[in-house]
């Protein structure tokens, strides 16, 4: 497995800075949170896209994926949400990257039913304009639909190879899933695994990778056991905690920890 982290951890850090951070510490890539707050976002111009995807390509990092916040369950019209998309798309495209996070972000005036149908619709409508640029959409588990189970209630309506999962270990664990769970849910249309670590169910903060009660080595063994290849990405979701630590200062060991979780797995 290849190992990257997101720079949600890292808000507003400039480029240079990130590939330094992942050159250093010995990641394989990078999941850049695309918030007009950061260096990346859609709004770029085609100068600055290529300059961005050069400078990666010449510190031998890949972009692993882009973490939007397009809603596809959201009440209300189609296509402001595909419009998002799209745009996500485009500049996944312009960079090299394989994927894009959407969100699923139901409303709770909605039922289940109509949150699935709504979320299927857009993402089936978007995976045909993803498959012409050659990038996958990647459902997070989160919000509305926070366990392998929900997602895969709208997964199974779209029925297409350019959309996927994207596996957050702390919203299945959060849901009730056990990871046999989550993975035998999300297997078939997993993109890529975001690795975290929390206190407790009642205390999100993020701390360092192993230091909390997720289930990080359950996951590795599971995904190493039935050969998964893909990217584990740690999310340090230091955007929302001002009192953590800085993430500069636990890569070294997340990546250590990471790695032994690996080798111990194998």
């Amino acid at each position: 497995m290849k190992l990257a982290f997101s720079t949600l951890g890292v808000p507003g850090l400039p480029l240079a800075d990130v590939l330094g951070l992942a050159t250093a510490h010995g990641y394989h890539g990078v999941e850049l949170r695309t918030h007009p707050e950061e260096p990346v976002h859609p709004g770029l111009g085609p100068a600055e896209r290529a300059d961005a995807a050069a400078r990666f390509n010449a510190a031998g990092v890949q972009i692993m994926g882009l973490a939007g916040y397009a809603r596809v369950a959201a009440p209300g019209e189609d296509e402001p949400v595909l419009a998002e998309i799209r745009a996500l798309l485009d500049l996944a495209r312009d960079l090299g990257a394989p994927f894009v996070r959407v969100f699923p972000g139901g409303g709770a005036e909605q039922s289940p039913q109509e949150a699935d149908a709504t979320a299927a619709r857009r993402l089936g409508t978007a995976a045909e304009y993803a498959a012409d640029l050659d990038v996958r959409i990647l459902l997070e588990t989160h919000d509305s639909h926070r366990t392998g189970a929900d997602a895969m209630r709208i997964l199974g309506l779209v029925g297409h190879r350019q959309v996927g999962a994207l596996w957050d270990v702390m919203h299945t664990w959060l849901g009730g899933e056990q990871p046999a769970e989550s993975y035998a849910a999300l297997s078939p249309h997993l993109g890529y695994v975001q690795v975290k670590d929390i206190a407790s169910a009642d205390d999100t903060t993020p701390l360092p990778l192993g230091a909390g009660v997720l289930p990080l080595a359950d996951c590795v063994e599971l995904l190493s056991r039935h050969g998964w290849d893909g990217w584990l990405c740690w999310e340090y979701e230091k955007r929302w905690y001002d009192a953590v630590p800085p993430l500069a200062e636990l890569l070294g060991a997340g990546r250590e920890h990471m790695t032994r979780l690996l080798t111990e797995s194998a």
